[in-house]
């Protein structure tokens, strides 16, 4: 915690601030490694405040107490936010204008006597650098939702529904050590498959192929894993789909892993793969970063720029979907290394026939 705070102070300085108000839920967890959705940090030049409400002001201060003065507030928040200010002799306070709501900037700007500057992305742009905590969070996640994977290979048929492979992989998730799903889980047979992000039904499994994008969350960490299998057996133009797929993710992941660190160019290697037979059915971006939230910065996509760097996890993902028929994406998570990638998905890639 206190190396992040540092760095935010450095980025204080540089842009003139005398202090940083953090009021989204994922920048509380990010600087105090502890979650409560209402929590808000305040970091000065030298005093360092978590503003906690009575359901968590005890724990807040178990675990915060070395590094934060944790306060339980009283009464109406530009108040007491105002008076921790004057008597921080704060003129400049930087605020998350991403999550910062509109009503609340109007009743800052209007109660409490300080220039309010716009931080932007900065914060995001820190959390783009995993550090070994965090990397070991992910690496966490993921091996849950391998385990996930290989636990539902063994139920899957076309006795049961889209929503109970949804609900068995989260409860298996929760019940080997994830505290959340890392979002809504996809589990979408035949047809649907064309969809990229289908919804779950009360429908029992067709024949074709099956896709599941799902994953966990460790610590706040997210996991992303897609899957795509067969029930039953699969045509030659349903293995010549499937297997484009497959190339096209594992020639981006060669790439990655021969110390290629540009974002676009990824994407292109994968693309021009998928698009010898299948142009047009590609049309998502190839991967994103994966963290506290499960689409973060930066992405891998025709219009990123920019090198990739050590400390960066991303998904690569490609798909092919032809609509009303079915569709196929594959999906591994990776950190970026000093030398290539640590790929985190343990799942098999090879089309499974069930």
């Amino acid at each position: 915690m206190e190396d992040r705070i540092k760095i935010i102070r450095q980025k204080m300085e540089k842009l003139g601030l005398d202090g940083v108000y953090l009021t989204s839920r994922t920048s509380h967890r990010y600087f105090t490694k502890f979650d409560n959705e209402d929590g808000v940090l305040l970091v000065t030049k030298d005093n360092t405040y978590a503003f906690e409400d009575f359901r968590y002001t005890e724990v807040a201060e178990r675990l915060l107490k070395n590094v934060y003065t944790v306060i339980q507030p009283k009464g109406k928040r530009t108040e007491w936010l105002g008076e921790i200010l004057k008597k921080e002799s704060i003129e400049r306070l930087g605020v998350e204008d991403y999550s910062l709501s509109l009503y609340e900037h109007s009743l800052l700007k209007s109660d409490v006597n300080v220039n309010l500057v716009p931080i932007g992305n900065m914060i995001g742009e820190m959390r783009e650098i995993k550090d070994s905590w965090e990397l070991e969070q992910i690496e966490k996640a993921q091996i849950i939702t391998d385990m996930a994977f290989e636990h539902i290979l063994g139920i899957l048929s076309t006795d049961i529904t889209e929503t109970d492979v949804a609900a068995e992989l989260e409860y298996f998730m929760r019940k080997h050590g994830a505290e959340d799903k890392s979002f809504e889980t996809i589990s979408i047979s035949a047809e649907k498959t064309s969809l990229p992000h289908g919804v779950p039904e009360n429908v029992k499994l067709k024949k074709g192929f099956f896709t599941m994008d799902f994953g966990a969350t460790v610590n706040g960490y997210h996991s992303d894993m897609t899957r795509t299998v067969c029930i039953g057996k699969a045509d030659d133009e349903m293995k010549k789909l499937y297997n484009t797929v497959l190339r096209a993710q594992l020639s981006a992941l060669e790439y990655l892993e021969s110390g290629g660190l540009d974002s676009k160019e990824a994407d292109s290697i994968a693309r021009k793969i998928i698009y010898e037979d299948y142009e047009g059915y590609f049309g998502h971006s190839l991967g994103h970063s994966v963290g506290l939230e499960i689409h973060e910065k930066p992405a891998l996509s025709p219009k990123s720029s920019g090198l990739l760097k050590v400390g960066n996890v991303v998904t690569v993902e490609p798909g092919i979907y032809i609509p009303s028929r079915y569709g196929v994406r594959i999906e591994d998570m990776v950190a970026i290394e000093e030398r290539g990638i640590k790929n985190f998905t343990m799942s098999p890639k090879k089309l499974i026939e069930l």
